[in-house]
């Protein structure tokens, strides 16, 4: 990825984490800020509130509580579902998938449940475990046929198993030893029943074999049979289901590569199959072809088999392990193997568990995951490729509000208005008067009131308060803009640049949109990316040729991109892969009209590629597709915008080197705030904005119903914000309604919605009713001492939003969350 353009609070640039700082990219001179160098990471991560983690052979996932799934490791399958087969080294969301209930993670392929009973399924597909019919690999999800009704999913090496509603399971991919039950070993493209089986409640999948679980405590197993991994006293493969001997009351069961595990209702866990390294707990390394008793373990809630080693965790919230352990997936801090089981080091409070080939994962109760364990494709998620030990957490900062980052180095600015920057640093890119590369954050120098950010190839780029750029870095066609082709290791004022809303850096060319709506460019012109007519590069800004109502920008490999107030779109420079969208293929040195694209309002820039978001919700892409992209499901090159496949409610698109991400946030109404009316405003009127992330067709004036004023005018359009305008309102707590007859574009009516705030004499936090990136000002002048804004209100106590006395990074967070409409709608904060 070129850039992440962090400019101004705006809702594209909001995430719910939004006091961590995740780092993206190469790392080879530690530009991701974890005080070491590895292998290429490729995207960012966003992990918390933790619903479920799954490991496969090489991979890694994990379900959040918001439906959504994020993935990383090993991808050369596309097993990770972003689109692509880079692998990650921290995590990347799952493409298109929402509504997510259940995952889990074969050898190179994995699956997830979703709400209404479907299955998707992605990666590797040799032998049909995806279900779709097919044996092609899928980079993203797809649907396994004809499979509704589904309550409970499981995948290993390369076969899927489904429970459904009815009791029955169902089976599909690799049967070379009958693991699917149906009593042949033909592969299978698509599910196909388990014989006779009824009353289960659960499935495992071992690496060729199988079990199930029925309602009455009694286990089944089926397939491969060499170790005595069925448990039926025999080494025969079976075809169809048989009894796993002298067991009952099972509660819980999971399967290695050739050992199964179970754990009854009486806390205790039994064991059978390969014994090599120890895996069945007993104390010893001999084979069991029948169930065996793990060696003084009791209390345990739950279980999982990894490929050479077994984890339990117990009702008092440890983990236990035991089995190989050379690559430390027993977590106990040795590579020494163990025969019965040890406590895992550092964990407690954990709520789940799983294990991969040779890492394992643990989930603690407040969201956080801890990986161990073997770690060459960076499914610890951890920020390295080095094993650990012992149980590791990725890392984050704090106080931060921006971010971006390039190749080589990245940045982020703080709520105190200075910036951080860490990487590579030959051309003084990171602003501490050095060259000196570093692998943990250092302070640019010189550099306070910063209100926005972007990274070039290896350049900087920052935002004032008072709406001045900077530059510093490498100037080698005067991407700084100060005039020179002087590199510049502190940050020197772009030349001439005032009323600066927003900056973008691209390879060795720069941006800026003003508040008037014009954009100017400046540096490398080679493709006409400045869009001035001309292919002469400047080093001062010169302003791009009939642009004008602009409100949003972002700069290319050697290309630029900019939306207008009117919802349309337009591109300029190089266009070799039809980048700029226009329906050829033709270099522009003046801006062009993105083909059939309206109601745009937000855009990126990849290296050869472009994305927009809609109004709607809908993403468009287009440009060069090589590794898919663009996400229309295909690899073909586009010269004209193609719809991004499967993916609504998206409110921002940010394009990499070759991939793309998506952020699409619950489909719910949220309301943003209230700004009573005083100074500026309108005298007697209360100013309620309410927004939805989902597209609104019909709002009327009935639709806001208060227990002390009635809807006056209400004016809006798309997603919101839509603007209530509320007559005879008193001070104090109001109860507002939110009902009618508001639709959104499918027909579906809002249900009912109803929120509180307190009526007080403020109206957005810098007095002008409009709250937008000139309150973060108010912020940084309240977390440093009292404040009265400009029209008389002591804004300081409408910021802390928190109630506790004290301004600080904690409101901010609010602010950005409620501002951006991911904050909880029944946060009475977000309403003021």
């Amino acid at each position: 990825m070129l850039l992440l353009v962090v400019v101004w609070i705006t809702p594209a640039e909001v995430h719910a984490s939004a006091d961590r700082v995740y780092a993206v990219g190469s790392n080879d001179d530690g530009q991701l800020g974890i005080g070491d160098t590895w292998s290429p990471m490729a995207a960012p991560a966003l992990i918390g509130n933790v619903a479920a983690v799954e490991g496969g052979s090489n991979h890694t996932l994990v379900l959040k509580s918001d439906g959504m799934v994020w993935a990383w490791g090993n991808n050369v399958y596309g097993q990770l579902g972003d689109g692509t087969t880079i692998q990650r080294n921290i995590p990347v969301q799952v493409s298109g998938l929402t509504g997510v209930v259940g995952i889990d993670a074969g050898g190179s392929h994995s699956l997830a449940l979703i709400s209404d009973g479907m299955v998707c399924a992605w990666g590797y597909n040799y032998h049909g475990q995806l279900g779709d019919g097919t044996t092609t690999d899928r980079l993203t999800p797809v649907l396994v046929s004809g499979l509704t009704g589904v309550v409970s999913i499981a995948a290993d090496l390369n076969h899927s198993l489904a429970v459904k509603s009815d009791g029955t399971v169902w089976a599909w991919g690799r049967n070379q030893y009958g693991q699917l039950g149906d009593g042949t070993t033909t592969d299978r493209t698509t599910p196909v029943q388990v014989s006779g089986l009824t009353g289960v409640v659960g499935v495992a999948a071992g690496s060729y074999h199988s079990m199930a679980v029925k309602s009455d405590g009694i286990t089944l197993a089926w397939g491969r049979n060499n170790y005595g991994q069925l448990g039926d006293g025999t080494k025969i493969n079976r075809y169809t289901p048989v009894q796993v001997s002298s067991l009952t009351d099972v509660v819980g069961i999971d399967g290695g590569s050739y050992h199964s595990m179970a754990f009854k209702s009486d806390g205790t866990v039994r064991a059978w199959g390969y014994n090599h390294y120890g895996q069945l707990g007993d104390g010893t390394q001999t084979n069991r072809t029948t169930p065996v008793q793990v060696s003084g373990l009791t209390g345990v809630v739950g279980i999982a088999a990894g490929l050479d080693h077994s984890l339990a965790f117990k009702s008092d919230d440890t983990v236990r392990a035991w089995g190989r352990n050379d690559y430390s997936q027993l977590g106990d801090g040795t590579t020494i193997q163990r025969n019965t089981p040890v406590q895992v080091s550092g964990l407690t409070g954990v709520v789940g568990i799983d294990a991969g080939g040779s890492h394992s994962i643990a989930l603690n109760s407040n969201g956080v995951v801890w990986t161990w364990g073997y770690n060459n494709d960076g499914q610890l998620g951890d920020g390295t490729t080095i094993d650990q030990l012992i149980s590791v957490q990725v890392s984050d900062l704090t106080g931060v509000v921006g971010i971006a980052a390039d190749y080589y180095h990245s940045l982020a600015f703080r709520l105190d208005g200075t910036i951080r920057a860490w990487g590579r640093n030959d051309y003084g890119q990171l602003g501490d008067g050095t060259t000196t590369d570093s692998t943990t954050p250092v302070q640019v120098s010189g550099l306070n009131g910063v209100v926005g950010i972007a990274a070039g190839y290896r350049h900087s780029l920052a935002v004032k308060s008072d709406e001045t750029a900077l530059a510093w870095g490498r100037n080698n066609y005067g991407q700084l803009g100060d005039g020179t082709t002087t590199d510049r290791l502190t940050p020197v004022q772009v030349s001439g640049l005032t009323d600066v809303m927003g900056i973008s850096g691209g390879w060795v060319h720069s941006l800026a949109v003003k508040s008037d709506g014009t954009v100017l460019a400046w540096g490398d012109n080679y493709y006409g990316q400045l869009g001035d007519g001309t292919t002469t590069d400047r080093l001062t800004p010169v302003l791009v040729s009939g642009l004008n109502s602009v409100v949003g920008i972002s700069a290319g490999y050697y290309h630029s991109l900019a939306v207008k107030s009117d919802g349309t779109a337009w591109a300029w420079g190089w266009n070799q892969y039809g980048q700029l969208g226009d329906g050829t293929t033709t270099d522009r040195t003046t801006p062009v009209q993105v083909s059939e694209l309206i109601g745009v309002v937000g855009i990126d820039g990849g290296s050869y590629h472009s994305l927009t978001v809609k109004s709607d919700g809908t993403t468009w892409a287009w440009g060069r597709n090589q590794y898919g992209q663009l996400g229309d499901g295909t690899t073909s090159d586009r010269i004209t915008p193609v719809q991004v496949s499967g993916l609504t409610g998206v409110v921002e698109a940010a394009g990499g080197d070759e991939h793309s991400l998506f952020l699409a946030p619950p489909r719910s109404p949220l309301i943003l705030g209230t700004w009573p009316a005083d100074g500026t405003c309108e005298t007697g009127v209360q100013y309620a904005v309410a927004a939805f992330n989902r597209p609104i067709v019909n709002v009327s004036v009935d639709d806001l119903l208060l227990s002390g004023g009635l809807v006056a005018s209400v004016e809006g359009s798309g997603n919101g914000p839509y603007l209530f305008e509320i007559t005879g309102v008193p001070l104090g707590t109001i109860t507002a309604t939110l009902d009618g007859d508001i639709t959104d574009s499918d027909g579906t009516d809002l249900v009912t919605y109803q929120w509180t705030f307190v009526n007080q004499s403020f109206s957005g936090l810098d007095g002008d009713c409009d709250v937008d990136s000139d309150d973060y000002e108010v912020f940084q002048a309240c977390a440093s001492g009292p404040m009265i804004s400009h029209n008389g209100s002591p804004a300081c106590q409408i910021a802390d939003f928190d109630d506790d006395n004290d301004v600080d990074q904690h409101d901010f967070a609010v602010f950005q969350l409620c501002y951006s409409g991911e904050g909880n709608p029944a946060d009475p904060n977000c309403a003021g």
